[in-house]
């Protein structure tokens, strides 16, 4: 297997071959994802942003989960035959409701979707994962809890807080503030908060266990009996912020697995991981080298590209 390094490695030789000193980051990674798709004869698409990276300094919203994927869907699903698809998904998450539409998007014209996650796919991006029919994880890879976060605006900064943990603070409040020594402490905190703010923690706590328990039940869990009940118990467990204590919690597949998610393990086929893995690498060592941020290719070479660069930033579709 190329490890890392092989890879990196092998984008030095391109640029001296090339007699620019580029490394051809483009042709090795599309190389790997048609390798990839001839070996499981199975139609292929990358998903992947730049946010493992320390110190990149891109702007959240060009790396997550966002309306603009539809465009990138648009593109490289063009011309792929169903019904089967493998999904290559690697992302910090997102929107709620761009998630929705992606894999409505995706199950419009597939219906046997097979979720491969080579390192993280947390929150909105965990979500996605649940609407495949199977997981295919490593050792290295890990699921993140759905439950939804609110960006605010604090005295102590823009934060991301977790919906549940507002609905506990108020709890918290309501019972402390029952003696009137404590009240004053608790009003700097709770002014802080709008005054829907409660009721929109509790409906996107809902959305996203209502999405995540509607698509268990109708693809992963579609042949079992018991598809119903077992979809709703996941999804409550992954929504469970009081549970994981962080939203940044990274659940492994043994877990995962232990709770009832259809979950296969990637090195069951040695070949078939070392083209993952290959194809992981060279896209990490693409986010190292060029301005690329975010991709979303097939294996046919039509890509869609997110590029960030100071002071401008561009999305442009390649073939």
């Amino acid at each position: 297997m190329p490890t890392w390094s092989g890879i990196l490695a092998e984008l030095a030789e391109s640029g001296k071959s090339s007699g620019t000193g580029r490394p051809d980051c483009d042709g090795i990674r599309r190389k790997y994802l048609a390798h990839l798709s001839k070996h499981t004869g199975r139609p292929v698409i990358l998903y992947a942003t730049k946010f493992t990276q320390a110190g990149h300094n891109v702007p959240p919203a060009w790396i997550t989960v966002n309306e603009e994927d539809l465009q990138g869907l648009m593109e490289v699903m063009h011309g792929l035959s169903g019904p089967n698809l493998d999904l290559i998904l690697h992302s910090p998450g997102g929107s709620i409701e761009a998630a929705e539409a992606f894999v409505v998007y995706v199950r419009s014209k597939f219906s046997n979707v097979r979720v491969i996650v080579p390192q993280l796919a947390m929150s909105a991006a965990a979500m996605i994962a649940c609407s495949a029919n199977s997981i295919e994880m490593g050792k290295h890879s890990f699921l993140g809890p759905i439950d939804p976060q609110f960006i605010l605006e604090t005295p102590l900064g823009v934060r991301s807080v977790p919906a549940e943990a507002i609905r506990e603070q108020f709890e918290l409040a309501k019972t402390e503030c029952g003696d009137a020594s404590r009240l004053a402490a608790w009003l700097p905190m709770l002014g802080q908060y709008g005054p829907d703010l409660l009721i929109q923690c509790k409906d996107a706590s809902d959305l996203s266990r209502k999405l995540v328990q509607g698509w268990l039940k109708s693809y992963m869990f579609k042949e079992q009996t018991n598809a119903a009940a077992k979809a709703r118990k996941i999804s409550g467990w992954l929504c469970k912020h009081g549970l994981f204590k962080s939203h940044g919690r990274h659940l492994p597949r043994a877990i995962l697995k232990s709770h009832g998610l259809k979950v296969e393990f990637l090195e069951r086929d040695e070949v078939f991981q070392d083209l993952v893995l290959s194809v992981f690498h060279a896209t990490t060592h693409t986010f190292m080298i060029t301005p690329a941020v975010k991709i979303m290719e097939n294996q046919d070479g039509k890509a869609f590209i997110k590029l960030f660069s100071f002071p401008q930033a561009e999305a442009q579709p390649t073939q």
